[in-house]
């Protein structure tokens, strides 16, 4: 394994950030190559608890001649967003200075312009120079994976309709119970690698890329960062890395997984006025059209304060916020459903 950093100086004086950088060499040439990251949005640490386990069973793999494709990972993406803190509390998601999302705004190139994202790259901010460095690290893999959470939330996935159904495999790996098919419309990291593939080069826009993944992994919710949860999904990781030839291990028969639908298919749930959060229902649950989502106590007190906030169809609650307060047409679930939404969703992602 070796390990090196790179360095990203700060757009003042003094300051710079340090990325560190795992690799390992695979011994076979036509193996996958892999590249993933964690912690893109910095406060969000599942990922990076996951990758810690991960990488001590891949050194035992190295030891054994186990790692067959080029492994790059990259445990905490994003040391700028690590280091902006609020009154004491942790953002990660954007950046203070720009009030850019973090996981926004990656350069869309085609593959074959590569070597331009890293060339005269001291001109660029550092937030960009960040976001170019590991852009240009995951256009060498085939398999690209980056690990987020939710705030409140079950296992999931976005994965772009163009790797469905092959990235079947990675669900089950992980014991998801939701993917959400995405439309690659976005500018969000593995969007971005998405896009550099399809347009290998200019001009050109392939619709299938068979044995190539980019996915985001939501890893349940900002709160669920435990060592039994990291250690089982670090296992469940390599489980998928095995059976894509990555790395040697007995293949075992993978389990099912949940319940799959496009971004069309889900029901974002939003306050209709501000006010305290009474949540009748969590995450994991399924829930009818009518039944009782949650409660927003908008007006403490009067006979008519308390608003109901109901199912507009059948589905699996996928995410709920943590916070208890709501300001007007705050995001409170994502429901995943059988049927596409009534509500008008722009392409691209769900949210900002």
């Amino acid at each position: 394994m070796d390990i090196s950093e790179i360095i990203i100086a700060g757009d003042t004086p003094g300051v710079e950030w340090r990325l560190p950088v795992f690799r390992f060499k695979g011994t076979k040439p036509e193996a996958p190559r892999t590249y993933i990251q964690a912690a893109l949005h910095a406060n969000e640490l599942p990922g990076t608890a996951l990758l810690h386990f991960l990488l001590e069973r891949l050194r035992q793999a190295e030891s054994e001649g186990g790692i067959l494709g080029d492994i790059t990972v990259v445990p905490q993406a994003n040391p700028i967003g690590a280091a902006q803190a609020h009154f004491g509390e942790l953002q990660g998601r954007f950046d203070l200075g720009t009030r850019t999302n973090f996981n926004r705004d990656f350069p869309l190139i085609a593959l074959g312009e590569r070597p331009s994202l890293v060339e005269n790259i001291d001109r660029h901010s550092a937030v960009d120079r960040l976001k170019r460095h590991l852009l240009s690290m995951a256009l060498g893999a085939e398999l690209v994976l980056d690990l987020h959470c939710d705030d409140e939330g079950l296992q999931y996935a976005y994965v772009d309709e163009t790797f469905w159904p092959e990235a079947s495999d990675l669900a089950a790996a992980l014991d998801m119970q939701a993917v959400f098919l995405s439309d690659g419309e976005s500018s969000a990291f593995e969007e971005a690698v998405a896009h550099a593939w399809k347009h290998e080069s200019a001009g050109e826009r392939r619709t299938s890329l068979p044995g190539r993944l980019s996915v985001t992994v939501e890893l349940r919710g900002t709160r669920d960062v435990y060592p039994e949860m990291a250690r089982k999904d670090a296992e469940g990781l390599y489980r998928f890395l095995a059976g894509r030839g990555v790395v040697a291990a007995e293949n075992h028969p993978l389990p099912a997984f949940g319940v799959v639908a496009p971004l069309d298919n889900i029901e974002i749930i939003r306050a209709p006025e501000a006010g305290a959060i009474l949540f009748h229902r969590d995450v994991g649950e399924s829930v009818k059209a009518g039944e009782l989502l949650a409660t927003i106590i908008a007006r403490p007190g009067m006979a008519d304060g308390a608003l109901e906030v109901r199912a507009p169809q059948d589905g699996l609650i996928v995410t709920r916020v943590s916070t208890r307060f709501a300001r007007r047409r705050a995001d409170l679930m994502k429901i995943a459903c059988g049927e596409p939404s009534r509500a008008v969703r722009k392409p691209g992602t769900l949210e900002a």
